[in-house]
């Protein structure tokens, strides 16, 4: 295994202009962070629909998912759920250098580890609050999992047995508990738009 003192960057022969260009906007990570059931998940999905049906070039690393194949080998102790950022700010960092808007919907508990996901590609880096209390996740619960947690059968569960540190600085706040999801997914597009214009793409 090579060390990082031995490693030595390859320049890619096309750069961000001219990627910005190809797609008519430029690169981006929107980071969407929140408690489980706070609605991340269905906000991302829609908004990658929305976007696209825009004209937007995105892609939308989900939680789950990527614990599936990518992260697998993870668990949810707090190095491995740090870990777990790690990789995925690396991931959705490459997303962006190739010119993608990637939305990135992960719990993503602990401040320290999203800022980390933000220093992977600090100029095109949205972090946007979906806020939702409590007891709005535990009343909603659609995997059953606050049950599960409640009763000891999950450790380490956020908002339960774990912190969940909320956003000091993020870009944008979508207050789930307190309207609905056409409104949330209005207020993300019209931040998306607002501050990664689209121009007229070069096809």
């Amino acid at each position: 295994m090579k060390s990082a003192g031995t490693l030595t960057p390859v320049a890619h022969a096309v750069d961000a202009s001219a990627r910005s260009l190809r797609y008519g906007h430029q690169g981006a990570v929107l980071w969407l962070t929140g408690l489980s059931a706070s609605g991340k998940s269905s906000l991302a999905m829609a908004l990658e629909h929305a976007l696209t049906a825009q004209g937007y070039a995105c892609y939308v690393l989900d939680g789950d998912n990527v614990r599936a194949g990518l992260n697998r080998d993870l668990g949810f102790s707090p190095q491995d759920r740090s870990e777990n950022i790690r990789r995925v700010g690396e991931a959705a960092a490459l997303f962006a250098d190739a010119g993608l808007i990637c939305i990135s919907a992960f719990i993503s508990p602990y401040r320290a580890d999203r800022e980390l996901a933000r220093m992977a590609h600090p100029q095109g880096f949205h972090e946007i609050h979906i806020a939702a209390d409590l007891a709005t996740c535990e009343a909603r619960d659609p995997k059953g999992l606050y049950r599960k947690a409640r009763r000891g059968e999950l450790h380490e569960f956020t908002g339960v047995s774990a912190p969940y540190e909320e956003p000091l600085h993020a870009q944008l706040r979508v207050d789930t508990a307190d309207e609905s999801l056409e409104a949330s997914l209005k207020k993300l597009f019209d931040y998306v738009v607002r501050e990664i214009p689209l121009q007229t793409a070069q096809r």
